[in-house]
């Protein structure tokens, strides 16, 4: 059975990843990308759906693991009673086929170690045929081929690769797993680590974050790195597939893919921290991705901008920890989403205002987009929570269509873009007291998930973030009281009311952990509202919820106190970045984007950000 998610640590190539437990295995990676079929799947299965541990024989053993610095090279080290052994985990950068080296390192005495490879291509369906002998073997399944190499004797035994060896103090052992081949210079075991770690700790140097979380925000924007397919600049949401949002549940999804939602605090976390040429990457990704007629704009995309990503189930796998069905693509890529076209239009003003390189063609992609969200904002959609259930109109999809708007406005007033900037104006205000009027319980004092509910929506948290309505408004105040009411548990925020609609909304059993980036939007909310310590006290609780390498995942049941669903989460270390930044200086992303939507002193009245 896999372990729990705090137990793995992730490694990567920036073109796909790996996750390696605490136990010397790895249990999950797709070769030769992110979305690519798993050749080890025993996180959502067993060890029969492939999986490559390296360990010592002696069970009993005192584990820690580290990544080296400011890096992604992985050391786990294993203390027993014979001694203490290093595994050293490390995918090389690419200069060709992906690459896996595990390097075996005697510490103290001398231990007996053993590893066990298991190749199952296709997600653990297909047994590969192993051929070779000796220290070097290949294993060829249809389309897919990759080569085993190592310092000690290689067994194959029912379609296992098995290594018996013993390491003393100062010696090593190096084992390599190539797709497709296996470059004779990353046999050089040392000089490889040596040159990937060096890369890691220069590209996290160039970090301008110098506050007292700078351990933690540098590991996120390491793990962000790590999540961005260096080919095209398309950044996966998670590196897995079908992690649970809620223990033995059925709420599991692919998230290898590139959401549109996340655009704007990922351009604004990368630019702030000083990583331009990524932050540019990831705008050039979202303009080749929305390229088209804008009614076939999807929320999300392949890491190549690829726009079929049909959902289906494999029936072979038992699911992590139980919990199925296993899905690969996702079937949201389908659903209508007001809220992306507010997060394009904000995302690419952000960059403007961050002085990007402007692209010739960005503002007449958007403004084809504009005149697409000027006829459908009266729509239903599927809301930001992509309910699989009737659409509703969400009000956070109003906000964001709002936002749209504002930003188009402000091409035209601050950088003299052409456009018909009375009409969007006069539209703005249209959609800001629709909202006011029907998104709003006056009752209660709060915003609602949906026009005439009265279930609350954890996103609505983005109101005054993306400069709606100033945080200090009473409406605001009384939707963040609310929440902390209603949707608190354990100082943590769940995405919205669990209650008698929630399957009916959702089309899905209701149940599921805390939403971690919700969490860090409450947090953003108490800086805007000058409740610092209140701030500070939920960011560290958020902190104190990754595990000992510093990854979170999308969620955490309180109940069980163990991180739930996709894992490493993109948005939820960009959402720790984000607020780290609020913190250390009052100006992170929150505050920026805040302020695109502010109304100027004196300025018009309600719906008019000038």
């Amino acid at each position: 059975m896999a372990l729990p998610l705090e137990d793995y640590a992730f490694i990567g190539d920036l073109h796909t990843g790996a996750l390696v437990g605490r136990d010397g295995s790895v249990d999950w990676l797709c070769l030769p990308r992110f979305d690519a079929g798993a050749c080890f799947a025993a996180l959502l299965g067993g060890p029969e759906h492939g999986r490559w541990r390296i360990a010592p024989v002696a069970e009993r053993q005192r584990v820690t693991r580290r990544y080296r610095d400011d890096s992604l090279v992985l050391e786990t080290t294993f203390e027993g009673p014979d001694g203490t052994v290093r595994v050293v985990d490390c995918m090389p950068l690419r200069d060709g086929n992906a690459t896996l080296i595990r390097r075996v390192e005697g510490v103290s005495g001398r231990v007996s170690m053993r590893s066990e490879l298991n190749l199952r291509f296709d997600y653990g369906h297909i047994v590969p045929w192993i051929r070779g002998e000796g220290r070097r073997l290949v294993a060829v399944a249809g389309p897919d081929t990759v080569v085993i190499d190592s310092d000690v004797e290689l067994e194959v035994r029912d379609e296992v690769v098995y290594a018996r060896f013993e390491v003393a103090q100062g010696q090593a052992v190096d084992l390599r797993l190539g797709y497709g081949a296996l470059q004779d210079a990353l046999l050089d075991v040392p000089e490889i680590i040596f040159r990937t770690e060096q890369w890691w700790r220069q590209w996290a140097g160039a970090c301008r974050y110098d506050g007292p979380y700078r351990d933690a925000v540098v590991r996120s924007l390491i793990t962000l790195k790590a999540l961005a397919y260096q080919p095209t600049g398309g950044i996966v949401a998670a590196p897995t597939t079908s992690l649970p949002e809620q223990l033995g549940g059925v709420r599991n999804w692919d998230y290898r893919y590139c959401w549109l939602r996340d655009a704007t605090y990922t351009l604004l976390v990368l630019l702030q921290a000083g990583y331009t040429d990524e932050a540019a990457a990831w705008r050039e990704w979202l303009l080749r991705a929305l390229a088209g007629r804008p009614e076939q704009m999807q929320i999300m995309y392949g890491i190549n901008g690829e726009r079929r990503l049909s959902e289906f189930e494999l029936a072979w796998l038992p699911g992590y920890q139980g919990a199925a069905p296993v899905r690969i693509g996702n079937a949201a890529s389908g659903q209508f989403q007001l809220d992306v076209y507010g997060e394009l239009m904000d995302a690419l003003h952000q960059a403007r205002l961050a002085g990007l390189p402007t692209d010739a063609d960005a503002w007449h992609v958007q403004r084809v987009l504009l005149d697409f969200l000027e006829s459908n904002w009266r729509e239903p959609d599927d809301g930001i929570w992509e309910a699989r259930g009737p659409r509703q109109h969400f009000t956070y999809s109003k906000v964001m269509a709002w936002a749209a708007m504002d930003r188009a406005v402000k091409g035209v007033e601050r950088f003299g873009l052409d456009g018909p900037v009375d009409r969007w104006r006069r539209i703005r205000t249209e959609i800001f007291d629709e909202v006011c009027d029907k998104g709003f319980d006056a009752a209660h004092g709060t915003f609602t998930r949906y026009y005439g509910s009265r279930s609350l929506d954890a996103a609505n948290l983005l109101m005054a973030l993306v400069g709606f309505l100033p945080a200090t408004d009473d409406r605001i105040r009384g939707t963040v009281a609310a929440i902390e009411k209603e949707l608190m548990r354990d100082g943590l925020v769940q995405r919205y009311t669990q209650g008698h609609d929630t399957e009916k909304v959702d089309g899905l059993p209701p149940g599921e952990g805390s939403f971690l980036a919700c969490t860090f939007w409450l947090a953003d909310n108490y800086l805007l509202q000058g409740r610092t310590g209140d701030a500070r006290k939920t960011f560290e609780r958020l902190l104190g919820l990754a595990n000992d390498v510093g990854l979170l995942s999308e969620e955490y049941d309180v109940d069980a106190a163990r991180l739930v669903g996709n894992f490493p989460q993109a948005l939820s270390h960009i959402q720790l970045v984000a607020t780290a930044m609020q913190l250390r200086s009052g100006a992170g992303p929150a505050g920026r984007r805040s302020r695109t939507g502010e109304r100027p002193p004196g300025g018009a009245g309600p719906g008019s950000t000038g």
